[in-house]
């Protein structure tokens, strides 16, 4: 599989307030086999490689997200200061949720692991699957070692799917088991009205003083049983709706989802307890954040609903890719974490399907900004990786 020429910048960060003494950082931009470089300049796969000044790591990490830059993720200068590369990795899809296409992310990732095994010579390759990234990893070492991963309807397969090189082992961390899961377990189950923000069922309104909080567990069950039928509504009208459009001579076209910051744990600190503040979500308070134009789903096409948040046909979905990954893996759970709770750890260390995989905590938020957390976490990964593979 050819990827083109890198392009590629070295940077040795000095000692100042915003870098890490002894890390050297290269910017590595490359094609991808079913994208090229855009005529602004930009190429489809980007991202940073950390590793220690002088050294060349024999082992290295490859973390990537559905749509957020992971180029300067927060771990990358710990683990090369560990003696651990890290390759902060972008697929063309950042930035660009609403066009992704999975069999195409996973192709562009693949770019970044054959880089670091064919060009960096790092013998063993370990995926970093934090938080949104926890299930797109998973749907990579997946496809790599067992084909799996279709096109949308009426397209082809992305060049290279067949392809990939596996990865050697996958660390979930503070993750969630896929778009379609979380984006369920967010949703306001009290909607009744897609079209209109505002229109709301006064029994499942999860704001409303009289349901609570604290929730009692009947209501919990009818709300996650209509925030499951919401998802499942929503797919019914797209496959109507792009059925439409395309006779009509459109190939897509854009919608809204809203209201999708209310989940019942982010109300009621009772259901799941942990360490997490009450009531808050990534957005603040969740009453509010709900009721904003910020949200996950909030802006969607037709096929990005089906590809990526539908729970029925998306193939984001982290369970089903676990299920093929028998490498060594290692799971992190953030126990101060607002919106990833310990179930979601559980699921996921679970569904893995090797018998080496460990199930930890710490005692942190989602991004492990508390003092300490990230050197904590970063010992712990390199304490696993060593006992397995240094």
């Amino acid at each position: 599989m050819t990827t083109g020429r890198a392009e590629r910048r070295e940077v040795t960060q000095k000692n100042s307030g915003s870098s890490t003494p002894g890390v050297t950082r290269e910017f590595i931009g490359m094609d991808s086999p079913t994208a090229r470089r855009a005529g602004s300049g930009g190429h489809p796969c980007q991202g940073v490689y950390y590793r220690g000044v002088g050294r060349k790591p024999k082992v290295a990490m490859i973390a990537a997200h559905y749509q957020i830059d992971f180029s300067e993720h927060y771990l990358a200068d710990y683990m090369a200061t560990r003696g651990i590369g890290f390759l902060g990795w972008n697929t063309r899809f950042r930035g660009h949720e609403t066009s992704f296409l999975l069999d195409h992310a996973l192709v562009d990732l693949g770019v970044g692991v054959r880089w670091l095994r064919e060009v960096q010579g790092v013998e063993t390759i370990v995926l970093l699957g934090n938080s949104g990234g926890g299930s797109l990893m998973a749907a990579y070492q997946s496809q790599a070692v067992e084909p799996n991963v279709t096109p949308l309807e009426g397209m082809r397969p992305a060049t290279g799917l067949t392809e990939l090189l596996p990865a050697d082992g996958y660390i979930a961390s503070a993750a969630h088991p896929g778009r379609p899961d979380v984006l369920t377990a967010w949703m306001d189950g009290s909607v009744v009205d897609e079209l209109d923000p505002v229109a709301t069922d006064s029994t499942l309104d999860l704001f409303a003083e009289q349901n609570g909080p604290p929730f009692s567990a009947d209501f919990v069950k009818r709300y996650r049983a209509a925030q499951v039928k919401r998802n499942n509504a929503i797919t019914d009208w797209v496959v109507k709706e792009l059925k439409r459009v395309r006779k009509a001579g459109f190939s897509d076209r854009p919608f809204t989802v809203h209201r999708t910051w209310a989940d019942p744990r982010m109300v009621d600190p009772a259901l799941e307890p942990t360490k997490r503040p009450a009531n808050t979500c990534y957005a603040g308070t969740p009453v509010n954040a709900n009721r904003s134009a910020y949200g996950i789903a909030a802006a969607c096409t037709l096929r990005n609903w089906l590809g990526m948040w539908s729970l029925r046909t998306a193939q984001t979905r982290a369970e089903p890719h676990l299920a093929r990954i028998d490498c060594p893996a290692l799971v992190i759970n953030a126990e101060q974490d607002t919106g990833v709770y310990p179930s979601d750890a559980q699921r996921i260390h679970d569904a893995l399907a090797g018998t080496d995989k460990t199930l930890c905590a710490v005692d942190t938020d989602h991004y492990f900004t508390t003092p300490g957390a990230r050197s904590e976490k970063a010992d712990m990964i390199a304490k696993w990786i060593a006992k397995r593979w240094r």
